[in-house]
């Protein structure tokens, strides 16, 4: 927390409770003797001159330190976790701490990218050595300057002792410190000493956030800037045949009409098609304006004609090309053990379902947009991305620019969830600027990003199983999905290990509507088909649920495979706990429960999902949700991004579908696409399992076990297997026909 965020904390804090006192009444107060003479405002850390030390860090004579995080901010905290990593290893007070948004820094910087719930857990050691190094270069400064031996001295809170009592502070020795050798060994904190790390801390930009001040993509402006907004092809498979800007170029405000695309298909053809490149083959018009909303005006006002390039496909086609590869034998194995034809050929019995999961669109709240000028000196971006690495590579590609000359800052983005790993928007506003040689900055309509996105792949799974003498003997796991298939280390995710026959296969379906990465890619579905899967499977065999896990994963630790990603006792663990802090199997007459364990991302979690019935529909009323994801950094941060997966899980399950018909999407903003509302969202409580292992990512692992545990749950209070999603529509559809 900023000074200026602790002054307004306690300021709230006084008048809540002056109007608390004295049985709710207010008691005044007098302005002029409160603010006495002598009463100081807290410092403005952001006014402060600062000293350069590397590129994390920077000290002023004050003793404030200013730390830079380098990862993109999607909301997953990274802003405010990253630095503390520094901090608590420099040994300062957090309140001394002014925090920045690193630019792009490729000789400096590391894995300079958001995705994957992977920033924290790659950066935890070296974050921490940063800020040790920097400490040690800090106190070697000072006992040189003192002609005492560098281990006699201590610092604490950006304070330097020696054993003679004299003290210097950090600002007093930074120039001299910022010069020395760089030491190559440091000592870094034992857990228990972390007096930054585990506490609760509010997000670094909370208070620009709250009160509306520039931060995100959308507020960046410059001097002389011009806005554009780009006409897509409404569907899937067209390209752009003609084009009309008459009517267009009488907007007021509209500035030019120009066409883009050619560029992008000459850098993009051949061997250079990059996997962040999701851009259509068409040209794109283009209306440059003074507003937004000009422009958005002069694209509307635009008349194309558009023609077929590759097939438009529809929804029907997916669901029966997807269901043909789930009954055919063209697959790809991802893992075999054991013998799954053996197994199933001896079974006393099968038990085999298939999962169906849609399309679904990202939907940031703040859409797609990015900032750009190119000048023959240099080439500047500006804006939300995921991945500006690779961003800065292709545009220097796309223009013929030396990579040197390519900058890009970074501003907080309103939600990625994967969308914003694809820079298409980043290389559409180069393009543009390159052609009208002005500050430019490309904005996106909410209808723009539904209907010319990249999306969740549809995605089929049949699960079968098979019991021979009351015991699981086989899993077979089959994946039919649109373009792409789960990554390599998904089929050594539970039950790996656990069933001594066990097999993944994968097949897809190639199809010219974008996909990709959205919130825990694939294991979105996955985890909620497979347990699902195992609740059945556990009503089939006789067992309790738990009980069947537990001897699963027991089976698992018995039988050491260096292959799988999970550890099997964490699992064990989230579940134990999930279980006792839901009193699952125990609860009031009239609430039903239904459970999901499961790891990815490097994360092992356990939930129970409670539901009612009102007025025949199921309502979601709490997820008790228990993390093992190692040592928790920032706890605040933490509950925060397991609520928000938990949320943004149960939303997606029960309500998201995004359908298209002769390639266009039959949803394009929110009012024909349903989010889960504020009504609708359940209490999440959760706990952690407290260890001293390395912190692993929480931004993704939550979302996937909450779908199983939530159909679980409706299983039941009504007696229906839920099969495909969203699940308030099949659910409705099952009762008609029943």
């Amino acid at each position: 927390m900023s000074t200026s965020d602790k002054f307004t904390f306690s300021r709230r804090s006084f008048l809540k409770t002056s109007a608390l006192a004295s049985g709710g009444m207010l008691i005044g107060f007098n302005l002029f003797n409160a603010c006495k003479e002598e009463a100081k405002m807290p410092i403005d850390l952001s006014q402060l001159n600062y000293n350069d030390f590397n590129a994390f860090i920077k000290i002023s004579p004050e003793g404030k330190v200013t730390i830079f995080a380098p990862n993109p901010e999607i909301g997953q905290g990274v802003k405010t976790s990253m630095p503390m990593l520094i901090a608590e290893e420099l040994d300062v007070l957090w309140e001394d701490v002014y925090v920045v948004q690193a630019g792009l820094d490729t000789e400096n910087y590391k894995n300079q990218i958001a995705g994957g719930s992977q920033s924290l857990r790659q950066n935890w050691e070296p974050l921490r050595q940063t800020g040790a190094t920097a400490k040690q270069m800090l106190v070697n400064a000072a006992a040189a300057r003192w002609g005492v031996e560098a281990s006699t001295c201590t610092a604490k809170q950006g304070v330097i002792t020696n054993a003679n009592g004299e003290t210097l502070g950090y600002g007093d020795v930074v120039l001299e410190a910022a010069q020395l050798e760089v030491p190559e060994e440091v000592t870094l904190k034992e857990p228990q000493d972390f007096t930054i790390i585990g506490q609760e801390t509010a997000n670094v930009d909370i208070d620009k956030i709250i009160t509306g001040k520039p931060l995100f993509g959308l507020d960046y402006k410059e001097e002389g800037m011009v806005y554009a907004s780009v006409l897509r092809p409404p569907a899937f498979g067209q390209v752009l045949d003609t084009y009309d800007a008459t009517a267009a170029m009488t907007i007021p405000g509209v500035i030019d009409v120009i066409i883009i695309g050619e560029k992008t298909r000459k850098y993009f053809e051949g061997e250079r098609t990059s996997w962040t490149a999701k851009l259509s083959q068409s040209d794109k018009v283009v209306v440059i304006a003074k507003s937004t909303w000009d422009a958005i005006k002069g694209k509307n006002a635009l008349k194309a004609t558009w023609k077929q390039d590759s097939e438009v496909e529809n929804s029907e086609l997916h669901d029966e090309k997807l269901m043909g590869i789930l009954d055919g034998n063209k697959f790809r194995t991802r893992r075999k053990d054991g013998d799954i034809k053996k197994a199933f050929a001896e079974a006393d019995k099968i038990l085999d379902r298939t999962y169906e999961s849609p399309f679904l669109p990202h939907n940031t709240m703040e859409p797609m947009n990015f900032f750009a000028s190119v000048t023959p000196e240099k080439v500047r971006l500006v804006g939300p991305v995921q991945t500006p690495e690779e961003a800065a590579k292709v545009v220097s590609g796309l223009l013929g620019r030396n990579l040197e000359d390519i900058s890009v800052e970074l501003t907080r983005m309103g939600g990625g969830f994967g969308r914003r790993l694809y820079g298409d928007f980043v290389y559409e506003v180069a393009e543009i600027a390159d052609v009208i040689k002005k500050p430019v900055k490309m904005v996106s309509s909410r209808e723009d990003d539904m209907s010319t996105g990249v999306y969740r792949p549809a995605i089929k799974y049949r699960i079968a199983a098979s019991i021979k003498n009351g015991k699981v003997t086989g899993y077979h796991l089959k994946e039919a999905a649109i373009n792409g298939n789960m990554y390599g280390l998904i089929p050594n995710f539970f039950p790996a290990a656990a069933i001594e026959n066990y097999q993944v296969d994968t097949a897809n379906y190639k199809s010219n509507i974008t996909t990709g990465a959205w919130r825990a890619p694939y294991t979105n579905f996955l985890a909620s088909a497979e347990q699902s899967f195992f609740d059945e499977l556990a009503e089939e065999l006789g067992v309790d649920r738990v009980k069947l896990h537990m001897d699963l994963l027991e089976k698992a630790k018995s039988n050491p495979d260096p292959k799988i990603e999970y550890s099997p006792e964490r699992l064990q663990g989230v579940l134990k706990l999930a279980v006792e802090k839901s009193n699952y199997g125990n609860t009031i007459a009239e609430v039903y429960q239904g459970l999901a364990v499961y790891y990815c991302h490097n994360t092992h979690v356990a939930e129970v999902a409670d539901i009612v019935m009102t007025n025949g529909v199921p309502v979601v009323k709490k997820v008790t949700c228990a993390v093992d994801c190692g040592i928790v950094v920032n706890p605040l941060g933490a509950k925060n991004q397991i609520k928000g997966g938990v949320i943004d899980g149960i939303g997606h399950t029960m309500y998201g579908e995004l359908t298209f018909n002769n390639g266009e999407p039959q949803s394009n903003n929110f009012n024909s696409y349903q989010l889960i509302r504020m009504g609708q969202t359940p209490k999440v409580d959760v706990h952690f399992v407290k260890n001293d292992i390395a912190p692993t990512g929480l931004g993704e692992p939550t979302l996937p076990p909450v779908g199983a545990a939530v159909a679980n749950a409706i299983y039941k209070a009504t007696g229906q297997r839920l099969t495909k999603q969203p699940y308030m529509n099949n659910l409705q559809a099952e009762k008609v026909v029943g």
